[in-house]
């Protein structure tokens, strides 16, 4: 959760009532948001550097408020102060406008050379405001919460704001070094590079005419965040909570026009509300309710349907249950009475974890250690290391992944196992893990296109093989679990190993095992469920292991309706 710092006096006089902290808190607790801490500057770097570095630092009081990290609105003073006050019915939720100007909106073309950095920008004019010190300091300090948010370290979204009077359209929209970029600014005689360029038109407090744009390569996001800003900061507009439009040309000359601050609409049933809350409110009531939220309610059918409108700085409210929550929040959660559930349920571990627990328990009482892998790894890690190809019918993969360590989700244990062994190869030997978990694996029959699958997985590693000491943690597991060993060419149930030419393992050093659940040799009740043997060479050349190994994995689901 982002923390915001507010100046405490600034505050209680926009809200027009000074509070105890304690009274404070309470009003905070209620909105859904939390006070951490009455302080000042001076106390808060004195507990991070020392009290003598914090000296000639302000001690003007400081309220640091933890706000939820998707409530944009809220990184600064003027949103919470607005919110606050229509929480507590002290203030109407204001109108927002887009003012067309009269003489033809300011243009941003865009080059087609930023398709490969940042495709998108937006924009907009706040014209005639008026900055005081504090409200110049809120201006920079939301952009740096948004850019550290939402922005996520500008990667995906970049704020610009520019004093409009010192620069004039139409502005281009290009990629190109900032040591490269030459620019005689208006009324200026020197020519400046990027840098300085970046230096000389940004805001000061005595700007009048702010020129803002966002460059991003998520068009959703940067909409969000320029919409913030403008319905922050429009106030202080001479015409308040008013932006003037620019205009973005696309390469392909496709136009758009921005800021868009009209309202959305969505459709919520109180019946839906009810239930979810506990409550028996009335469509009117929850309309109320909705008010001190920000959320105006337009319309209710007959149905009991309210069509519902979200203004511009309620980006989080993305669903029926957003707005069921900001109904909860307005009626008091303290406030919705305790009662009985109409049904009376008991509650049970999922045989599967059960069983899984049971397994865990037998093989750390073999004397094995467990261990808990990341479920995500390489690529590489899943595939090439292991001796395998990928199809592209078996993994769920990242479709945008920030690392090349996590691209895949594994649908082996022995990757993780093996990582693990590899960062501890300097313990004693032998080491004997294991780990007990699931693996994904692509199931277009599923509505979600994947299915879990619960796995067992040891690797035992010494300066031998150690494969007799794997092949008989297969045979304690099966005892432990009713499974009897049978032959092959039995009708019998059971299990049987069958020689293997997986390529993970060394050759004629591993075995497929096979289970069988009914007194047939059909296909459909004898089932390869895993494999064991040593770990090829090369296998434990890519995991950097010196020592030999051997492992076993097979699914431990099939034996939950053995």
């Amino acid at each position: 959760m982002p923390t915001v710092n507010v100046d405490k006096n600034e505050l209680y006089q926009a809200l027009g009532k000074h509070y105890t902290t304690d009274e404070f808190r309470e009003l905070c607790f209620e909105f859904g948001i939390e006070l951490e801490e009455d302080t000042s500057e001076k106390e808060m770097a004195s507990k991070e550097v020392g009290i003598a570095k914090a000296e000639g630092l302000s001690e003007r009081p400081i309220l640091k408020i933890d706000i939820p990290s998707n409530r944009y609105d809220l990184l600064c003073h003027e949103g919470i102060s607005r919110a606050l006050l229509i929480f507590q019915e002290k203030a109407n939720f204001p109108s927002y406008k887009v003012v067309e100007p009269a003489d033809g909106h300011v243009q941003i073309l865009i080059k087609p050379e930023t398709a490969q950095i940042r495709p998108h920008v937006v924009g907009t004019i706040l014209r005639n405001i008026k900055f005081t010190e504090r409200s110049y300091n809120n201006f920079i300090d939301l952009q740096d919460k948004l850019h550290n948010n939402i922005c996520r370290k500008r990667t995906l979204v970049a704020i610009g704001t520019h004093d409009f009077d010192t620069i004039k359209g139409p502005f281009t929209y290009e990629a190109l070094p900032p040591k490269e970029i030459k620019f005689i600014p208006l009324n200026q005689t020197k020519e400046l590079d990027g840098e300085e360029l970046m230096n000389f038109y940004t805001i000061t407090l005595n700007t009048k005419n702010v020129f803002i744009e966002c460059t991003a390569t998520d068009l959703t996001k940067a909409k969000i965040v320029l919409n913030t800003v403008v319905t922050m900061f429009s106030e202080y507009c001479e015409q308040p909570f008013t932006a003037e439009p620019v205009k973005v040309v696309y390469p392909d000359g496709t136009e758009h026009i921005y800021p868009d601050l009209s309202p959305r609409t969505m459709t919520v049933k109180a019946d839906y509300i009810n239930a979810c809350t506990g409550l028996s409110l009335e469509t009117s009531e929850i309309a109320t309710l909705l008010k001190r939220m920000s959320l105006s309610v337009k319309a209710i059918n007959e149905k009991a349907e309210m069509l519902v409108e979200v203004p511009p700085t309620r980006s989080d409210v993305l669903h029926a249950c957003d707005i069921m929550e900001d109904a909860a929040i307005a009626y008091g959660f303290n406030n919705i009475p305790k009662t009985l559930p109409d049904c009376a349920t008991v509650g049970k571990q999922l045989p599967i974890n059960k069983l899984s627990d049971l397994v865990r328990r037998e093989i750390a009482l073999a004397g094995w250690t467990e261990v808990l892998p990341l479920i995500l790894c390489s690529h590489d890690e899943n595939f090439a290391y292991l001796n395998k190809k990928d199809d592209n019918l078996t993994a769920v993969k990242l479709s945008n992944p920030k690392t090349a360590e996590y691209q895949v989700v594994r649908t082996s244990l022995l990757p993780g196992v093996l990582k693990t062994v590899r960062e501890n190869k300097k313990h004693t030997l032998p080491i004997k893990v294991f780990e007990v978990s699931d693996v994904v694996f692509k199931d277009n029959s599923f509505e979600r296109q994947a299915r879990n699958e619960r796995h067992v997985c040891a690797i035992y590693c010494n300066k031998v093989s150690g494969f007799e000491f794997i092949h008989g943690l297969l045979n304690r597991i099966m005892d432990m679990l009713g499974v009897k060993l049978v032959s092959a060419s039995d009708n019998k149930k059971g299990y049987f190993i069958k020689e293997s030419d997986d390529t993970t393992y060394f050759p004629n050093r591993s075995a497929d095992i096979f289970l069988r659940k009914g007194e047939a040799s059909t296909s459909d009740v004898t089932k390869k469920i895993g494999s064991f043997g040593i770990l090829h060479p090369q296998v434990l050349e890519n995991f950097e292991l010196t020592y030999p190994c051997s492992a076993l994995e097979f699914n431990l689901e099939e034996f939950y309706v053995y």
